[in-house]
C-alpha cells in the first residue's frame, strides 16, 4: 500500500472539524472536485469508507473517526517537523560547537553566551575546552564548528581565520617579590619561572619576547592552566607571562602583583571557521554574536 498522503488527511479533518466539503475546500483554497479527489483516493487506499455525506453535514464513520485522531498527531509532528527546519536554516534552532582557551571561556565567553541566549534561545553552544593548535585540528576534520584561536595560525584548507580581540601579556609575579615596575626579559629570566606548555601558542609567543632580548629561560614547570599557573605564582613558585583578562582587576589574588612588560607583548585572537557559504544557520548566528565583541 502507498503511503498515506498528509494534504489528503489534512482534508479529512477539515471536512470533519468544518462539516461539509465546500467550507473544507475554501479553508485548504482548494477546488472543491479536488477536495472530493482527496476523500475517495484515502478511502480506495484503505479499503474503508470514512464519512458519510449527510443532507447537512459530512460526519465520519468509525474507521473516519481513528483516521482522524491519529491525523491530527501526524499533522501537529509534521508542523513542528517543517517549524524546527526552518528555524534551523534561518539559525534560530541547533547545536554548534565551539572550542577555546581558559582565559576565553573566564573573560568574554559568558558576554557572549549570555548575549546568544538573548536573541537566539533555541541554539546550544557546546563548549571545549581546546589550545588553539587542535582547535584548528578539528575544525579541519569537522568535529568543531568555530574555534577562537591565537592568531596568526598556519594556513588550513578551507579554514577561515579572522582578527578577532587582543590581550596585553602581563607579568605576574609574587606580591612579595622585589620587581621593577616595567618587567623587562632580562629581569623575568632571572627568576623561578611557570611557563604554559610548550605546545600552545602562548608558550611560543613567550619564548620569542625572551629571544628577540637574547633570552632563553627554562621553566620550573609548565601548564596548560592560566588559573592554575596563577594560584602557583600566588604561592611564591615563580612568576609567569598571562594574559591580563578584562576582569582580573575585580578577582586577582592579593598575593600577587601583575605588572607591565618592556617591550610590550599581545596575545592576539581570531575567530576560525569553514568558509562561510558552507555553515548552517545556528553557526552563522553564533558568528555574528562574536563578531558584535571584535575590537576595532
Amino acid at each position: 500500500m502507498r503511503q498515506l498522503n498528509l494534504d489528503q488527511l489534512r482534508t479529512l479533518v477539515s471536512i470533519v472539524d468544518l462539516g461539509t466539503f465546500s467550507a473544507a475546500a475554501q479553508a485548504l483554497h482548494l477546488a472543491q472536485p479536488t477536495v472530493s479527489l482527496h476523500i475517495s483516493e484515502l478511502e480506495s487506499r484503505l479499503g474503508a469508507r470514512l464519512v458519510v455525506r449527510g443532507s447537512r453535514r459530512i460526519t465520519p464513520t468509525a474507521a473516519g473517526a481513528a483516521l482522524v485522531e491519529r491525523a491530527r498527531r501526524l499533522l501537529r509532528d509534521a508542523d513542528d517537523a517543517v517549524d524546527a527546519v526552518r528555524r534551523q536554516a534561518e539559525g534560530r534552532l541547533g547545536r554548534v560547537r565551539l572550542g577555546t582557551s581558559t582565559g576565553v571561556v573566564v573573560d568574554l565567553l559568558p558576554q557572549v553566551l549570555e548575549a546568544l541566549e538573548a536573541s537566539n534561545p533555541g541554539i546550544d553552544v557546546e563548549v571545549s575546552i581546546l589550545g588553539s593548535t587542535e582547535a584548528m585540528s578539528r575544525l579541519a576534520t569537522g568535529t568543531l564548528d568555530i574555534g577562537l584561536v591565537a592568531v596568526p595560525q598556519p594556513p588550513l584548507r578551507d579554514i577561515v581565520v579572522t582578527r578577532w580581540r587582543s590581550q596585553p601579556m602581563m607579568a605576574f609575579v609574587p606580591r612579595k617579590w622585589q620587581a621593577p615596575k616595567r618587567v623587562t626579559p632580562s629581569w623575568l629570566a632571572a627568576q623561578p619561572l611557570i611557563f604554559n606548555d610548550a605546545s600552545t601558542h602562548m608558550y611560543r609567543l613567550t619564548t620569542e619576547w625572551f629571544a628577540a632580548a637574547g633570552e632563553v629561560p627554562r621553566a620550573r614547570i609548565e601548564l596548560n592552566y592560566d588559573a592554575a599557573m596563577r594560584s602557583l605564582v600566588a604561592a611564591g613558585y615563580g612568576a609567569a607571562v598571562l594574559p591580563l583578562n578584562k576582569t582580573d582587576d575585580e578577582r586577582l589574588d592579593e598575593r600577587l602583583q601583575v605588572l607591565p612588560l618592556s617591550p610590550r607583548l599581545v596575545r592576539r585572537l581570531g575567530i576560525a571557521h569553514r568558509p562561510r557559504a558552507s555553515l548552517d544557520g545556528a553557526t552563522e548566528s553564533v558568528l555574528r554574536i562574536l563578531e558584535t565583541f571584535r575590537q576595532a
